[in-house]
């Protein structure tokens, strides 16, 4: 069985982002995994708002999640404290409240890969001091 694929904006942005550099790898990733992709409604809201000047790549963001090969399943509120103690533990990076909903599924779903482009992923722990799964170029 497939670990569950959590994804990042900036892996997303890059899946139909056609000149961006890391669009094929995104494209290989999105091929080699089948659906669902879960994400949050932070990550959500980072990728349209990245989107939001060219409207089909937008629309098929949006497309993707209307069909659930996108999946919104994470809720913020139940993990509050989680989450800003994630964002206090890593102030100095700064980590974003995607990062920390990201991190946190990641948690919750131990047999998962965080698709992402975001560098930050190899400094951020899970559970304490456990390396993150991690879907990117280099991985």
């Amino acid at each position: 069985m497939s670990p569950a694929i959590i994804a990042d904006a900036s892996a997303l942005v890059a899946l139909w982002s056609p000149g961006d550099r890391y669009h094929e790898w995104a494209k290989g990733c999105f091929a080699k995994y089948p659906p669902p992709i879960f994400t949050c409604e932070a990550v959500m809201t980072e990728a349209a708002w990245l989107l939001r000047h060219f409207l089909a790549r937008r629309s098929a963001l949006l497309i993707a999640w209307r069909r659930e090969v996108l999946v919104i399943e994470f809720s913020a509120q139940p993990h509050r404290e989680a989450l800003v103690n994630l964002m206090q533990r890593y102030h100095d990076i700064p980590m974003s409240f995607a990062d920390s909903c990201l991190v946190r599924m990641s948690e919750l779903t131990l047999d998962c890969l965080v698709w992402t482009l975001d560098t930050d992923f190899k400094i951020y722990r899970r559970l304490g001091r456990r390396a993150i799964p991690l879907l990117t170029p280099d991985s």
